[in-house]
């Protein structure tokens, strides 16, 4: 007579995973804090030590040289209630980014002169850029991928800024408000919609779903949403706050309650629109932007939370995928050094340009390029959806990982240069 063996039951399998996902949530979220107060120790934005925790705790460190701990921490690939909690954070964040900054200088004739080309070449001369440098370095890495959409995705990963990334190191060094960072954030969200605009037709092309039509279509209802925004719900908002005023600087949880619920199904409309569900979460921020007292209520009761909590995960995530000692020959880093370079010049240099013949003088005009270089978030978010669908093969995707993190970690010191020749003091949040 043999015994039967013990059954698992569900209950056991979903203690089983929780268990697993706080082991996870804990390292992510102690690495990503002690790293963000290492990093602004040493005069750098606290977002840059939490990219560089997401990585550390990947194959590039943590990975490598603890190879079996790592793997009974986070397995061989990050499990599905990463990729939704992090996905679920940056809508979030997205929002609370739109929330976070003011259109109010851009009222003033330089700033509405100079946002349209800002925008413009802040996308289109990287985008070539990245393009070309597809076409060159496909038949070093690529060469079992279409070299037409590998060099598009190039492109698009050189394109993009980091809208919620550049939010966060504005309100660092308190230049939400100021013209300056205003122009710089609003020419980023164009350029991030461009982009993702740009993405999706990579993508509908990869699939071989795309055609003109379907563009111009997509192109017709992402004009429809805004124009719903501006005339429809940006009312809707004035009229919901006026009925749950904010009491005693809190919101009520039925507010709350709704809030969330605008923002998700904000989120669902961008996703079938296809410009990615994140935007959703902007289009919200910027509904209510203007009630100063729901977004610092907000700031207080939940954006706190997001930062600590979410974020992390989602560079945790892009962590355990990229392996920087996977670049090993001279080959390798000379082609890095080259994604670096035109990724660097390709945005500063036009930016610049644009800003001088706005009418801006030469440190504010280098200023609002050095801010339209910080990439980070947004180009790691377009660099793993390149990785999953086969189109960045791992070499690059690391290349452009380093190229993200890279442009971000130059932001902060640059920015401390060029400040004080504009007068602006250089203050610290300590709330970052």
């Amino acid at each position: 007579m043999t015994l039967a063996a013990p059954m698992i039951t569900s209950t056991q399998q979903t203690e089983t995973l929780l268990f697993s996902i706080l082991i996870q949530l804990v390292i992510m979220i102690g690495a990503a804090r002690i790293m963000n107060l290492v990093f602004r120790r040493f005069g750098q934005p606290g977002v840059v030590g939490e990219i560089m925790a997401g990585l550390l705790l990947g194959p590039s460190f943590f990975g490598h040289f603890f190879p079996a701990f790592s793997a009974s921490v986070f397995g061989a690939k990050p499990a599905a209630p990463i990729v939704i909690l992090s996905q679920i954070g940056l809508i979030l964040l997205m929002c609370q980014i739109g929330m976070s900054f003011e259109f109010n200088h851009l009222r003033e004739a330089r700033a509405r002169r100079g946002l349209l080309p800002l925008a413009a070449v802040s996308v289109m001369v990287p985008f070539g850029l990245g393009v070309w440098l597809g076409h060159l370095s496909a038949p070093v890495f690529a060469g079992q991928i279409p070299v037409t959409l590998y060099s598009l995705f190039c492109g698009v990963a050189m394109a993009i800024t980091a809208v919620p990334i550049l939010g966060r190191i504005l309100a660092e060094y308190g230049m939400l408000r100021h013209e300056l960072g205003a122009l710089a954030i609003s020419a980023a969200a164009i350029n991030d919609v461009a982009g993702w605009v740009l993405l999706a037709g990579v993508s509908a092309a990869a699939t071989a779903t795309f055609s003109p039509q379907k563009s111009a279509l997509q192109v017709g209802l992402i004009l429809c949403f805004v124009l719903v925004c501006v005339l429809v719900l940006r009312p809707a908002a004035r009229a919901l706050l006026r009925k749950f005023p904010i009491i005693n600087g809190e919101i009520s949880l039925s507010l709350m309650a709704i809030a969330l619920i605008c923002i998700f199904l904000l989120g669902m409309c961008t996703f079938r629109l296809g410009i990615f569900t994140i935007f959703g979460g902007f289009a919200a921020g910027l509904l209510v932007h203007h009630d100063r007292a729901f977004v610092e209520a907000w700031r207080r009761q939940v954006g706190g939370f997001v930062l600590v909590f979410f974020l992390p995960v989602f560079f945790t995530f892009t962590g355990l995928r990229t392996n920087l000692l996977g670049l090993t020959s001279a080959t390798d880093w000379l082609w890095l050094l080259a994604f670096v370079a035109a990724g660097t010049l390709g945005k500063v240099v036009p930016v610049f340009i644009a800003g001088r013949l706005a009418g801006y003088n030469s440190p504010a005009a280098l200023l609002i390029g050095v801010l339209m270089n910080t990439r980070a978030l947004m180009e790691l978010i377009v660099l793993n959806i390149g990785l999953e669908t086969g189109f960045l093969p791992e070499k690059v995707f690391t290349m452009l990982v380093i190229l993200a993190v890279a442009t971000t970690l130059m932001t902060g010191p640059l920015l401390q240069i060029l400040m004080p020749k504009l007068s602006l003091a250089v203050t610290r949040s300590s709330a970052a």
